[in-house]
């Protein structure tokens, strides 16, 4: 029997029907069953402790910190609520915090997605533009009107960075990639590392500069219909030949 690597994904905590409840887009978790992954989602408790989070992970052969339309909660990089900043979600918030450093501890595949990179930097000491599309000399990031497909185009160009680990999976120099954020990077946490660049110098992807493993977060959404995409199939690509050997 092939036995699939096990890839935690972080879930979101929302209200469903007025209930509480955990939520996964199935975009995510079809992209990793289909490089051959088996995903579970991962609830985030509110109160876990850390070895018992230590545990979790201990049991997994990646873990995916997924997009989101929720926003890491401001105070956690230090700043004040902008408007456009309406929504959060404070107990993936703590969990994505607390998984992050014991994820690299174990040498835990990670890939971070969206919400997934920007929690990376947050995790690391960074800080977060809440509207790019207000700072001087920044592009409008945000996802264009339509349908899903126009939605998830690529709209932009990307600047990979030579002798990086996106540079090490990806041949080419530059491709284009979607864009359905409005946050961003303001500062860089302390010991990343970029990765990849959009037109206007935003930072599109980050790694940690000392993982001995696969350790990459992208700003952009390769879980869309990837092996369309040769960019994010090689990512997918790369995560899942990670996980295997874990």
């Amino acid at each position: 029997m092939n036995i699939r690597p096990l890839v935690g994904v972080i879930a979101c905590r929302r209200e469903v029907e007025g209930h509480p409840a955990h939520m996964v887009t199935d975009k995510y978790l079809r992209a990793l069953r289909d490089y051959g992954l088996e995903p579970i989602m991962l609830p985030v408790w509110q109160g876990q402790g850390q070895e018992d989070a230590r545990a979790l992970l201990a049991r997994l052969d990646g873990l995916v910190l997924t997009g989101s339309y929720t926003n890491v909660l401001p105070e956690r990089y230090g700043a004040e609520r902008e408007p456009e900043n309406t929504r959060d979600d404070v107990d993936r918030d703590a969990a994505a915090m607390s998984w992050v450093p014991l994820a690299l501890e174990q040498q835990l595949p990670l890939l971070g997605i969206c919400r997934g990179f920007q929690e990376l930097n947050v995790a690391f000491g960074g800080s977060l533009h809440q509207a790019v599309q207000r700072v001087p000399g920044r592009l409008d990031h945000r996802e264009p009107e339509g349908e899903k497909a126009e939605q998830y185009a690529p709209v932009h160009d990307l600047e990979i960075q030579p002798g990086g680990r996106l540079a090490a999976l990806y041949p080419e120099a530059s491709t284009r990639v979607n864009s359905l954020h409005q946050q961003g990077v303001d500062r860089l946490g302390e010991g990343l590392r970029v990765e990849a660049l959009a037109p206007d110098g935003l930072v599109e992807a980050i790694s940690v500069a000392d993982a001995p493993g696969f350790t990459l977060a992208v700003q952009w959404h390769p879980e869309w219909e990837p092996q369309s995409h040769p960019l994010y199939d090689a990512i997918f690509k790369g995560f899942a030949a990670a996980c295997a050997t874990h």
